[in-house]
């Protein structure tokens, strides 16, 4: 993060009652792993302050975070869709989609359900991002046990998917080769069948997607806490994702200006005791995970 990008960040952090002596310590928190102690010894401030600040840094950022990520209109989505054709070769495509494993401290409540495949406990975290890496739509929240093909399931963008894509597609991996996502293309199993076209386009696809694998890449080594979140608070966890987030497309946002980024987000979740709340009526209970 070059200066006016950390100027814009702490121009829209004091707008929102932050005080500027306490704004340095939210990206050094973000950027590292540094406990509290150090980044109170660091700011000259006692661990509750420290500890207050950030949470209320997560607090502004999840309000006024949503003006970074944003569904593209009908002339992005153009652009997007020339920009996959010459990566890639397919036509009709303005993203990609994946899931990315968020490790985290063992939830005192229900804790193995967050306990994934390979063999820790995370927050799953789906994302969509155009051609250039920038995030179009976010989903955070799960428990890392779910499969991505449920989580997409579950998301508000699973409902609004007909409105949102239209004409267009996005690419994605093998979790989502199902007739009830027709608007993501995604790779034929290998079953040691497939014809030579069938593997050049396995392979086209896969040249196209890279680039959401990519970004999750970037995600977590310039904001490094997500690399290993030790909250206890899964509501906590999911704050510090969608911040990780909207900074990694207010950096993008400021070197290209290009980008039209309106007010507008979808699939942000909120977790509290165990339970995944999500915007629409009701609770989703993810105790029953098999």
């Amino acid at each position: 993060m070059d200066r006016t990008q950390f100027g814009y960040l702490l121009t829209k952090l004091q707008e929102n009652g932050l005080s500027r002596e306490h704004s340095h310590g939210k990206t050094k928190y973000m950027a590292n792993q540094n406990s509290f102690r150090e980044l109170s010894d660091k700011f000259n401030l006692s661990v509750s302050s420290a500890h207050r600040t950030v949470l209320q840094v997560l607090t502004i950022l999840s309000r006024i975070g949503p003006t970074f990520i944003s569904w593209p209109n009908g002339c992005e989505k153009g652009a997007s869709a020339a920009a996959f054709q010459r990566t890639c070769g397919l036509a009709g495509v303005i993203g990609a989609i994946d899931g990315c494993h968020i490790q985290i401290q063992k939830p005192a409540i229900r804790g193995v359900d967050y306990m994934n495949r390979k063999g820790f406990c995370s927050v799953l975290l789906q994302g969509i991002v155009d051609e250039k890496g920038r995030f179009i739509d976010i989903f955070a929240g799960p428990p890392g046990r779910v499969h991505d093909a449920r989580m997409l399931r579950a998301s508000d963008f699973f409902l609004e998917w007909h409105q949102k894509m239209g004409e267009y597609f996005l690419l994605g991996d093998s979790a989502y080769i199902s007739q009830a996502f027709p608007f993501i293309c995604a790779p034929k199993r290998d079953n040691g069948r497939l014809t030579e076209a069938e593997h050049q386009l396995n392979a086209r696809i896969s040249r196209g997607r890279v680039i959401v694998e990519q970004a999750f890449g970037c995600l977590k080594c310039k904001w490094r806490r997500l690399r290993d979140l030790q909250n206890t608070r899964t509501d906590i966890v999911v704050m510090v994702i969608m911040a990780a987030c909207f900074l990694h497309n207010m950096r993008y946002g400021l070197q290209d200006g290009d980008r039209n980024w309106r007010t507008m987000m979808t699939g942000l979740k909120t977790l509290q005791d165990g339970n995944w709340k999500g915007t629409r009526k009701g609770v989703q209970d993810w105790r029953v995970m098999r």
